[in-house]
């Protein structure tokens, strides 16, 4: 698919629940969120089905969000369902590690090919307050548990205030090197006021090579993560919805009021 500004649309991102077991300062407000109801969530079903269109039309590489997708019960049948379709040649998934110990052997048995684990420091203690009492080590755990599965590369996503430079962006990365990880250096956003920039080891943030669309937990096809701009792919049906929202995409970003990133992926 071509959009209006010669760009190739082929990246679907889908966002599986706005539900974590985390609560990170930077995505999600301290007084919680208002979270979707149960029956307005698509189902496995509705999302392999859209996915299903999607890939006939050209999208190739489905990345798997949330909140923290792996919360959601089953999500690696949907892992085995979007890995059977056919045209899908990359399928991975952002994850906070937590939970990828009891998980990654069967994410990949299910056909996940690779993750994005986010780590932004090395230190305990920081870790704790920046995820509101997260614990590290379930963290580095995972990252553990995704390599010997066999998901790789494994990809660590390290959000930054400004520069790679910082101290613990610096820890992160050599502690990369050391165990043979990717690294991607994330400056820190804001969806209200359309704060972001191209990442560093990384594609997102360069508008004018953006290839993506993004589904949001209860179905609504965006075009683009700062952008207001959504498309229902129940009320529309999935060939309109991917036509619009391609259709719509715009130049570049500028600014999203209706989501935050607990509920759309970053």
């Amino acid at each position: 698919m071509l959009d209006r500004f010669e760009r190739t649309i082929n990246y679907l991102r889908i966002s599986v629940t706005d539900r974590c077991n985390l609560r990170c300062r930077y995505c999600m407000p301290g007084e919680g969120v208002r979270l979707i109801g149960h029956d307005d969530i698509l189902t496995y079903d509705e999302i392999t089905a859209f996915t299903r269109v999607a890939a006939g039309a050209g999208i190739n590489k489905v990345r798997i969000t949330g909140g923290e997708p792996l919360v959601r019960k089953g999500v690696t049948s949907l892992v085995g369902m979007i890995a059977a379709i056919e045209g899908i040649t990359d399928l991975s998934m952002t994850t906070n590690g937590i939970l990828l110990p009891g998980y990654a052997g069967q994410l990949a048995a299910a056909g996940l090919m690779r993750v994005n684990i986010s780590l932004d420091t090395l230190d305990p203690g920081k870790f704790r307050y920046v995820t509101r009492g997260g614990d590290i080590n379930s963290v580095l755990r995972g990252i553990e548990a995704a390599q010997k599965a066999g998901l790789r590369p494994v990809k660590i996503n390290c959000v930054i205030k400004s520069t790679p430079d910082e101290e613990d962006a610096r820890a992160v990365a050599e502690y990369c090197m050391r165990e043979g990880l990717e690294v991607r250096f994330i400056r820190q956003m804001d969806l209200a006021s359309g704060t972001f920039s191209v990442v560093h080891g990384g594609s997102g943030g360069h508008c004018a090579r953006c290839n993506r669309l993004r589904l949001t937990p209860e179905g609504m096809l965006r075009p683009c993560l700062f952008s207001d701009s959504e498309y229902s792919v129940r009320e529309l049906g999935a060939e309109e919805a991917l036509r619009r929202a391609v259709q719509d995409k715009p130049e570049h970003g500028t600014v999203n009021h209706k989501n935050g990133f607990y509920n759309i992926g970053g």
